[in-house]
């Protein structure tokens, strides 16, 4: 059989996803600008350092972070993923096996709790971690857990547990890449860009425009696949798990999710549940 590759819902070659650090205020004006923009991303986030009700902060206080009333009302209805970020965003690496599995678990749970879902994805705190991490990571039930490496390319992720992303907001690359992964003609692998940051750096920055910018020229395109970490991770794996016969004829989708493919230039969908003849 000919060549074969992956492509995103509706058979588009460019799939786009944030993710963002912490739950600071900063976070309410990024989600507006997002969803203004049909952008979609992950927000990590760290429940046991909600700021306590009625926190007023200093004059010249950057790192604001969110009460509790706050992270829901910014993120509940957002059409945002919340995600683990620790419990109070240690060194991972650091700690005993045992406090590892508290600050994931505890975290966990009560953003579970607090939005009434199923939470799987993780950033590392500090951007940092070691084997034993993933490992705990895992038996808590993440499944992906980004890092603060920049590959500055639009690279499909092969290790979810060290996830890589295409660069941070404040890189010099970042324009050049916007426009490369706008303007380029993708015909073989699809193209992911991954932005990674922290929102009160556009305050400390003074650079709200780069992020407005960014979301003005890149977001409502019909070509580009919008979507949180984990529904990007879903549907990779979704794709992954499709079963080919020896010949390569038949395909079979045993997932819950709709994929897509490129063969000899045609969109092909393989529907969830189903076999098709190719």
């Amino acid at each position: 059989m000919s060549n074969i590759f992956m492509r995103f819902p509706e058979g588009r070659a460019k799939a786009l996803t944030l993710s963002y650090d912490d739950g600071v205020e900063q976070d309410i004006e990024l989600v507006a600008i997002m969803n203004k923009h049909g952008l979609k991303g992950t927000f990590n986030l760290n429940s046991g350092l909600y700021a306590a009700e009625g926190t007023v902060y200093a004059k010249g206080r950057i790192h604001r972070r969110m009460t509790e009333k706050q992270i829901k009302e910014t993120f509940i209805k957002s059409g945002q993923e919340i995600a683990v970020h620790s419990l109070t965003h240690p060194f991972l690496e650091q700690l005993p096996n045992n406090r590892i599995t508290s600050e994931i678990i505890k975290d966990r749970e009560n953003l579970e709790k607090q939005f009434g879902t199923i939470v799987r994805g993780m950033a590392y705190p500090y951007g940092t971690y070691s084997d034993d991490v993933v490992e705990v990571l895992r038996a808590c039930g993440i499944v992906y857990s980004r890092t603060v490496i920049s590959t500055n390319d639009f690279r499909i992720p092969n290790d979810w547990m060290r996830l890589t992303a295409t660069c941070h907001h404040n890189s010099p690359e970042f324009k050049s890449l916007s426009k490369k992964f706008v303007e380029d003609k993708v015909t073989y692998s699809p193209y992911l860009f991954y932005l990674w940051g922290h929102s009160y750096e556009f305050e400390s920055d003074n650079n709200w425009s780069v992020i407005k910018e960014f979301a003005s020229y890149i977001g409502n395109r019909d070509d580009i696949w919008y979507a949180t970490n984990i529904e990007i991770y879903d549907y990779i794996d979704a794709y992954s798990r499709l079963i080919f016969s020896v010949d390569g004829k038949y395909i079979k989708n045993p997932s819950s999710i709709n994929v897509y493919f490129e063969y000899n230039g045609d969109i092909i969908q393989v529907k969830a549940g189903a076999m098709i003849s190719i």
